[in-house]
C-alpha cells in the first residue's frame, strides 16, 4: 500500500542530509536529493527519491508503537530480491538499512518503475477497449507468484509450510483484539464460523498477501502489469486466500469506499467479473486450484482486522495517511460481508 508521509512519518532535513550522504556512498550516486512523499494507502510511508538523474523510491517503517510483525520492510525487500529473474515482475532491489539514525527507522530503496498505477479497480483513466485485458495480466502475475519455486528462488524458510489459514487466524484475531475500539458480536461469528470450517486443502507456495489493482504499475502504454509492489505482508501461503484477497478488493469493495467495483456495471465499464478473473487465475495456473466462499469470507475477515489497525494507529496519532480513521471505519462493513458469505447473515 503506498503511503502518504505525514507527521511522524516525515524524513526531516537533517534526515534528507543523512540520507543523501549515504546513498552516495552507498550506491556511488552524484548530483543534488530531491525527497517527495507518494500519497495514497495505509502502510509502510513512501518516498520518490531522486540523487541527480537516478530515480528511486523509498519505503520506511512508520514511526510510532507498532503491532507485532507489521510493517516488515525487511521481508519486502528479501523477497523482491529473491525474485528478480523468475517472471515475476519486481522493481530492482538496491538496498536495505536498518540504521534508525538515517531516516528515523529501518529502510529499502528501489528503482523506480516508469508505469501507470491505478487508485481504484475501475481503472477509470485507462482505456475500456485495454481493462478486461488488463485484468488478465493480473491474474496471470499472480498465478506466476503461486507458481514460483520456493526452493530455487531462497524462499524455503520465507514462511512455514502448511497450516496456513489456522494461524492466520489466529493472528488476524489477536490483532483484532489488541485493535479494536469496541466489541463487535459479527466478527466473533464470524472468527467461529472460520475455525470451525478450515478447508482440507492445503497448499503451500509463495503468497504476495495484498494483490490488487493498486498495488501493480502497468506498462506506460499497455495492457500489462510490469511491476508488482508492496510485498509487506509476502510469506508461504494458501494460494486461495492470495486469489481471494484479490477478488474481494475489486468485487466486495465499492468504488466510494476503497475504490472497489460493488455495485459497479461491470459490462458498461468493460470490466470483468469475478468468475471471468478467477477462471483466468486457474488457466494461468493449471485450473488445479477451486475458490470457495470460505476462502473469500476469509479474506474479508482478514482485511476487516487490517482496517480496524489502521484505525487504532489512527487513534494512536501515528497512521500513515491522513484518512486513517475515515479507512478505518470501513472494518465493521467487511465483518458484515464475510458474514454474508459465511450465511451468518
Amino acid at each position: 500500500m503506498l503511503s502518504q508521509a505525514a507527521g511522524a512519518n516525515a524524513i526531516s532535513s537533517s534526515g534528507e542530509a543523512r540520507l543523501e550522504a549515504y546513498l552516495k556512498d552507498e550506491l556511488g550516486l552524484d548530483g543534488e536529493l530531491s525527497v517527495q512523499p507518494v500519497a495514497g494507502g495505509q502502510s509502510n510511508p513512501t518516498f520518490f527519491v531522486t540523487v541527480g538523474r537516478r530515480r528511486l523510491v523509498l519505503r520506511k517503517r512508520p514511526a510510532g508503537t507498532l503491532l507485532p510483525s507489521a510493517h516488515a520492510v525487511d521481508r519486502e525487500y528479501c523477497v523482491q530480491k529473491a525474485l528478480a529473474g523468475t517472471g515475476v515482475p519486481v522493481p530492482t532491489m538496491l538496498l536495505y538499512c536498518d540504521d534508525p539514525t538515517i531516516v528515523g527507522t529501518s529502510f529499502y530503496v528501489m528503482e523506480r518503475v516508469e508505469g501507470r498505477i491505478f487508485g481504484d479497480s475501475a481503472m477509470a483513466s485507462t482505456a475500456r477497449e485495454d481493462r478486461r485485458e488488463m485484468y488478465a495480466s493480473a491474474a496471470r502475475v499472480l498465478a506466476a507468484i503461486h507458481d514460483v519455486d520456493i526452493e530455487a528462488a531462497g524462499l524455503s524458510d520465507f514462511g512455514k509450510h502448511g497450516g496456513f489459514i489456522q494461524r492466520q487466524l489466529k493472528r488476524w484475531s489477536q490483532q483484532w483484539q489488541l485493535s479494536k475500539a469496541t466489541d463487535d458480536p459479527a466478527m466473533e461469528k464470524l472468527i467461529a464460523w472460520l475455525r470451525e470450517n478450515i478447508p482440507a486443502t492445503d497448499e503451500t507456495t509463495l503468497t504476495h498477501g495484498d494483490f490488487r489493482i493498486g498495488n501493480l504499475i502497468y506498462h506506460p502504454t499497455e495492457p500489462r502489469v510490469i511491476a508488482v509492489l508492496d510485498w509487506e505482508l509476502s510469506t508461504l501461503g494458501d494460494p486461495l486466500a492470495d486469489l481471494a484477497h484479490s477478488c474481494a478488493y475489486s468485487w466486495h469493495i465499492k468504488p466510494d469506499e476503497y475504490g472497489g467495483l460493488l455495485g459497479v456495471d461491470l459490462d458498461a465499464g468493460g470490466l470483468p467479473t469475478l468468475a471471468e478473473f478467477v477462471d483466468e487465475y486457474r488457466k494461468a495456473s493449471g485450473g488445479r486450484r477451486e475458490l470457495t466462499d470460505y476462502h473469500l469470507a476469509f479474506a474479508l475477515f482478514r482485511n476487516a482486522a487490517i482496517f480496524e489497525g489502521i484505525a487504532a494507529r489512527a487513534r494512536q496519532g501515528n497512521a500513515s495517511s491522513a484518512d486513517a480513521a475515515r479507512v478505518g471505519a470501513l472494518a465493521p462493513l467487511f465483518v458484515q460481508r464475510g458474514a454474508r458469505i459465511a450465511g451468518l447473515g
